[in-house]
């Protein structure tokens, strides 16, 4: 599952950064992540970075996560945050836009940890089943998340017990997942 999961993010990676350059000629860009170090930056361009998933350098696990809420996490999730540095990446599933969450450096691996166990936190308060968010979507209500329970991705809305099973697996999510590029610049 480890493998499957680090190797289905790595093709949509290159997907990814296959349209950006088809599109614009050029690596990812973004401004958001702009002036903000990691190992992925290839060059900035005024006010935004060009970018390339790198590999990941710290060890290759959710150790703090687990502790902190005395929790087994799946190991999909681990894999999908451990596999590699990148920015966000958008990209659609069934006409559904959807952004994956990804570690953008070491630093920010932290940040990422942070906030999974506070998402944790929270859904132990609501008594439900725990979830980890891989994406975002439009929607500051709604987050694609993964039931540590079944492995499931979800659509979850957060605060409430509605959730809609949108892949069985993150691997089975990363390959129907299709690239769309956002504010591409040329």
């Amino acid at each position: 599952m480890i493998d499957e999961t680090s190797q289905a993010l790595r093709d949509f990676s290159q997907r990814y950064c296959d349209l950006w350059q088809q599109k614009s000629g050029h690596a990812p860009a973004s401004q958001e992540l702009y002036g903000i170090p990691s190992p992925c930056v290839m060059a900035t361009d005024e006010d935004e970075v060009w970018w390339q998933p790198r590999p990941f350098t710290l060890a290759p696990n959710l150790d703090a996560v687990e502790r902190a809420l005395d929790i087994r996490l799946q190991p999909a999730v681990t894999a999908f945050y451990t596999s590699q540095f990148a920015g966000d990446m958008t990209g659609t599933l069934d006409g559904r836009p959807l952004s994956l969450v990804q570690v953008w450096s070491e630093d920010d691996f932290i940040r990422v940890q942070e906030n999974l166990i506070g998402h944790l936190v929270m859904k132990r308060r609501l008594k439900q089943s725990p979830t980890l968010f891989i994406a975002t979507t439009d929607s500051e209500l709604e987050v694609i998340s993964v039931c540590n329970v079944s492995g499931e991705v979800i659509l979850e809305q957060l605060g409430t017990k509605k959730r809609q099973v949108i892949a069985s697996s993150i691997e089975n999510l990363l390959i129907a997942l299709q690239p769309l590029i956002i504010n591409c610049s040329n």
